[in-house]
């Protein structure tokens, strides 16, 4: 994937991770997000690299199985979180 994709997308492409932060009002609001992309990663079998701070989120997709680097799954999976976010 080229990094013109990942930046239209709003993520960025780093380390063969496509990385992104979504910053939302409080951790309730950030917490329903992350409860919303559980259901999709579970439904895709495709999981994130994540954390969550407060009302920040951070996200990072990359495909295990094929040795860690970024595939069309990754942004496949980054295009539905997109659709997600607020």
């Amino acid at each position: 994937m080229s990094a013109e994709q990942s930046q239209v997308l709003g993520w960025a492409h780093i380390n063969n991770k496509l990385c992104r932060d979504f910053i939302f009002t409080d951790f309730s609001n950030a917490f329903a997000f992350m409860t919303q992309v559980a259901l999709l990663a579970e439904k895709a079998d495709h999981h994130p690299n994540w954390s969550n701070v407060y009302n920040r989120v951070t996200i990072e997709l990359t495909s295990h199985d094929a040795g860690n680097t970024v595939t069309a799954k990754d942004l496949a999976m980054a295009q539905a979180i997109n659709a997600l976010a607020p």
